[in-house]
């Protein structure tokens, strides 16, 4: 159970995720626990793009240390922006303090691994930076979507060489400036176009008119998790309608952040006690937030847990059963792999619809998490933009991760109440949570 260099016992907060594979354990008792959980990757790169485009030095407390995190800050590094750390108080590791430049520097390549907001955040950057920049990723997220992304900057008349292919990897030869203005963009499959250009724009010569043209906008709190950290730092976008933002040209003020808990991978903890029983709290919850996975409290609730808030904390214990439901997930999709995960043990069928695009994130998650289920004796059905769950009785067997970490995690979750369960590669946590077996073991053992 305990994988290379993991001791559930040991005291700090691994920097690295293990490798290969990894028998989740089954939980022989009910839980009772607190578990902290590292920074929220989303804000985390929100604020290291802002920082960078300040008025001067800023500091970003309790800051995710991922591979996510790294790739997004290495990103910045080539573009000239210092990013150093510096010692902070979170357990999970450094602070970091972000020295901008005035005009970004070229003559780099820039490797953005798996991180979908460092394809998305990074690229209108490169407009902006004086010089030619090579993006790229990892062979396996070359077929993330980036044609909205490469269009909207054509459009603001940024010079980009993709070979024709509407993709990674591109070469943009930035000219220091972009002028901005109005644009038109269908981000339908991805919120982070919307996002990345939103955070840019404040360096664009006259700002940005931003309009999307697409039927459908997913995961809206991401978007206003990014105008809210705007806001932030000065720069107040206005919204005349629901999908469309005016940003002014303006500096974002150089600010000392600090980054709240992150919501979305606390959930698998929160729904462990629904499947083993007892009860779990994750403490420094916001009492206000824009992630996405602040909507845990009211969701978990609908599948049978019991929810309470006290002193900034939440807890969620088991339930007498888990709910089977249907809910549009549109705004949530990020909760799908585990709220899946739950499902499985269900009194009954449940539906989770408005996920399409998540067909196309780190894996086609839908059919991953279907062909996973079935794997392991469960129902399941792929749905045009969803998945349907038929829970069944299940038995052991390999759990493929598929290069993501939210399958690993649902795998470890399932793994809680079906002995025998094996992640083919728990390492694709390190992308935003190298600290997860750690956790997960702590957790099992009630420390």
């Amino acid at each position: 159970m305990t994988t290379r260099g993991y001791s559930p016992t040991s005291t700090s907060a691994p920097t690295e995720a293990p490798r290969g594979a990894y028998g989740a354990p089954t939980a022989q008792s009910p839980l009772s626990v607190t578990i902290p959980v590292p920074g929220s990757k989303s804000l985390t790169n929100r604020e290291l793009i802002l920082a960078a485009l300040a008025d001067g030095p800023g500091r970003v407390e309790s800051p995710l240390h991922s591979q996510d995190a790294h790739r997004m800050g290495d990103a910045l590094r080539a573009l000239g922006v210092g990013v150093e750390r510096v010692p902070g108080k979170s357990p999970f590791g450094d602070d970091l303090v972000i020295t901008p430049r005035k005009t970004l520097t070229g003559g780099c390549t820039i490797d953005s691994g798996q991180a979908g907001t460092v394809m998305r955040f990074v690229a209108p950057l490169l407009g902006l930076a004086d010089g030619e920049v090579h993006m790229t990723a990892d062979e396996n997220a070359l077929h993330r979507p980036m044609g909205a992304m490469i269009k909207a900057l054509r459009d603001l008349g940024v010079d980009i060489d993709d070979g024709g292919n509407w993709s990674l990897p591109f070469t943009v030869y930035g000219r220091g400036h972009i002028r901005g203005g109005e644009l038109e963009i269908d981000a339908s499959a991805s919120s982070q176009f919307v996002s990345g250009l939103l955070l840019a724009a404040p360096r664009f010569d006259v700002g940005l008119h931003l309009k999307h043209t697409g039927k459908r906008l997913p995961s809206l709190p991401h978007i206003e998790m990014t105008v809210e950290a705007l806001a932030r730092r000065g720069v107040h976008v206005e919204r005349p309608t629901s999908t469309e933002w005016i940003v002014p040209a303006t500096t974002p003020r150089a600010k000392t952040i600090s980054i709240e808990p992150d919501l979305s991978n606390a959930a698998p903890f929160l729904a462990a006690a629904m499947i083993a029983g007892g009860s779990v709290t994750i403490p420094g919850w916001p009492p206000h937030s824009t992630q996405p996975g602040a909507q845990l409290t009211d969701i978990l609730s609908l599948l049978g847990g019991k929810v309470s808030r006290r002193g900034g904390a939440v807890t969620v214990s088991a339930g007498q059963t888990i709910h089977g439901v249907d809910l549009d997930l549109s705004a949530v999709s990020e909760l799908t792999p585990t709220l899946v995960g739950l499902a499985a043990f269900a009194d009954g069928p449940s539906s989770f619809t408005g996920i399409g695009h998540i067909r196309q994130h780190e894996t086609d998650r839908i059919a991953g998490l279907v062909n996973g289920l079935r794997e392991l004796g469960c129902g399941a059905e792929e749905l045009p933009d969803g998945i349907r769950v038929i829970p069944q009785a299940m038995h052991g067997g390999t759990w493929k991760s598929h290069h993501d970490h939210r399958m690993a995690t649902t795998g470890a979750l399932i793994g809680l109440g079906v002995p025998g369960v094996t992640i083919d590669d728990i390492g694709t946590t390190a992308k935003t949570m190298p600290q997860f077996v750690w956790l997960w073991q702590k957790m099992l053992a009630g420390e």
